[in-house]
């Protein structure tokens, strides 16, 4: 079989599974045969499958806008893959830019304990997050029609059968909320339908793997929104498959459109980001919002509303909350502390279900109800700290943190090297000033898996324990010279060094590595900016400095350390300017700056 063609062989390891058929919808004669049902764990707005490569786990990422499933470079170091070339021109982009791209070909891959050979996956350069190990793209999701049911876990695979004209919202009783047509060609299979903003038609591509739904700013400008138009607010930074980190913001519009469905007076967020074929991104918080049907069969998408808020718009530093987004004349259904009524859900029956859902749920941000999925799957399964686990980082983030503890203890009660029970515990303790319980937490899970020191050395720095975090940087930069992270760890070890006006030779070095990795990184000229101030290189902060604030022009540090630098050359109007602008971005800056001696 010729490269990158597995498509066929897949759908027929699936079809073997010999799964039972759905309920069909309204018309009599059509009949959906399902071929699959993948459960899925939401990890924030991570949508994750977990398989088996050769026999070893792995974590991926259910990724609708991905045409094809990837590794990333050091889960096929670990796996033991050998790497080849790609075929001649295929090119891999993100939203962020383009990716370095290899191919292997895994001798088993595993899905629902199904063994399915020769399986090729393109091993891509850049990094995915979300500590996952690679991507499940559409060569698996999209071989025929596909149900993504994230708000209950589950992506289903179907085979229709005499279904040319029938409503496939089969959960809704034939007779779905909302449809709207592919406008793709036969010969791809992404996911695109039309969408109006602002009464400005654009195309939609219908991808999970984003973790939120976003216009490119060519396509806000449509509309007339500028990044400095009224209203605006900065919607922080994305990456994704490409090198590079693209600025995005959060902007008012007076109407969305898609299908059926409208919402009014909403808020969406846009940014500086590539597409070939499409100019909005529909990402997982659509998906958790809505159920999905994608018919290739009818080349039709079919959604109905779960209820909550479209988009997951973050409230920006020093803004207002987003308003409610609910499309004008939905009627969803309202959850209860059991969850979704029926009409859009197939009630738990387990453990696992009931944990799925919860984390579900703990996307969405409805933690009273994931915290009831947790205390459900922890009844049917007492000896499984996980759930523990599950409901205790729900009930911290519902601003329960005693209840959290609780359940924390009681989770390593039950398994003491239980290490992501061990992390989150230590975060907590850190939090309460417990130095002592957390750096015990921190130590036990790095001896369990070293991989943790990266996230107990964020969890130190943001608490300005810059030495503790240096500490686990260390080893962890020393024992990772190829991994996707390094570019970051190394920035971080940089601005640690900095901030502490020590090893400042050292910082350098760590600044200047990683710019040579990946010079697009946003936040390294500014960890640089702040070695050459310590260091007395004044003209070389300021151009530093200036760099940092052309990539985020109100990077607040930036301004502050540039002011400084400024001040130390004499240019008293230049320096008033910017510490003034720095102090009405941050107000507490300068006394933060002023603990660590960076002062005017």
């Amino acid at each position: 079989m010729s490269s990158l063609m597995r498509g066929k062989s897949i759908l027929l390891a699936f079809a073997a599974l010999g799964l039972a058929a759905s309920a069909g919808p309204a018309a009599a004669a059509c009949k959906l045969g399902k071929l699959a049902e993948l459960p899925v764990t939401m990890q924030g707005l991570a949508p994750i499958v977990s398989a088996k490569i050769n026999g070893a786990d792995v974590r991926l990422i259910a990724d609708s806008g991905a045409f094809f499933s990837m590794l990333t470079p050091g889960a096929a170091a670990r796996l033991g893959l050998r790497v080849g070339s790609t075929p001649f021109g295929l090119r891999v982009m993100g939203v962020t830019g383009e990716a370095q791209t290899g191919l292997t070909t895994v001798k088993e891959f595993t899905a629902l304990g199904f063994p399915i050979k020769d399986v090729q996956f393109l091993v891509s350069g850049g990094s995915i997050g979300f500590e996952a190990d690679g991507l499940l793209g559409r060569n698996m999701l999209a071989v025929r029609d596909v149900e993504f049911d994230l708000a209950n876990g589950v992506i289903r695979l179907f085979r229709p059968e005499g279904c040319a004209n029938a409503d496939l919202a089969y959960w809704s009783d034939g007779r779905s909320d909302s449809v709207a047509d592919l406008i793709t060609s036969d010969r791809s299979t992404e996911i695109i339908a039309e969408a109006s903003v602002n009464g400005s038609r654009v195309k939609a591509l219908f991808d999970t793997g984003a973790p939120v739904s976003i216009l490119t700013e060519r396509a806000a400008g449509w509309s007339g929104v500028k990044p400095d138009g009224p209203g605006v607010r900065d919607g922080g930074l994305t990456g994704g498959v490409g090198r590079r980190s693209v600025r995005t913001w959060v902007a008012p519009f007076q109407s969305f459109k898609i299908g059926g469905e409208e919402i009014k007076n909403t808020q969406l967020r846009f940014g500086d980001i590539e597409l070939e074929t499409a100019e909005m991104l529909i990402g997982a918080d659509f998906f958790l919002s809505h159920r999905v049907y994608i018919s290739n069969s009818q080349h039709k998408i079919y959604f109905t509303y779960n209820g909550g808020p479209v988009f997951r718009l973050e409230r920006a530093s020093g803004g207002a909350a987003a308003p409610a987004q609910t499309p004008a004349g939905a009627a969803p259904a309202t959850p209860a502390s059991g969850g979704p009524t029926d009409r859009y859900t197939d009630a738990p029956k387990d453990a696992a279900d009931y944990s799925r859902r919860g984390a579900a749920f703990a996307a969405r941000q409805d933690f009273v109800d994931a915290v009831a999925d947790f205390t459900h799957a922890a009844e049917l399964e007492p000896k499984n700290p996980r759930h523990l686990h599950d409901r205790g980082l729900a009930r911290l983030q519902n601003h329960q943190p005693v209840l959290a503890m609780s359940d924390l203890d009681q989770a390593l009660a039950l398994k003491p090297d239980d290490v992501p029970s061990l992390m989150l515990r230590g975060r907590l303790r850190l939090s309460a000033k417990d130095e002592t319980g957390a750096h015990a937490d921190f130590d036990a899970a790095a001896r369990l898996d070293p991989t943790t020191r990266l996230v107990a050395a964020d969890a130190y720095e943001a608490a300005d324990l810059l030495d503790a975090a240096i500490a686990q940087l260390d080893p962890w930069i020393a024992a990772n010279p190829k991994d996707d992270r390094l570019v970051a760890a190394l920035n971080n070890r940089c601005w640690a060094r900095a901030l502490l006006g020590r090893e400042l030779d050292m910082a350098l070095a760590d600044c200047n590595a990683a710019l040579k990795l990946n010079p697009q990184t946003i936040g390294l000229l500014d960890s640089r900016g702040l070695v050459h101030l310590r260091l007395g290189q004044f003209d070389r902060a300021i151009a530093d400095y200036t760099g940092a604030l052309r990539q985020q022009p109100k990077n607040a540090w930036s301004l502050y350390g540039r002011g400084i630098a400024e001040l130390r050359k004499g240019m008293k109007a230049e320096s008033d300017a910017d510490l003034k602008a720095a102090a009405a971005l941050a107000p507490k800056l300068a006394d933060f700056a002023a603990k660590h001696g960076v002062t005017p």
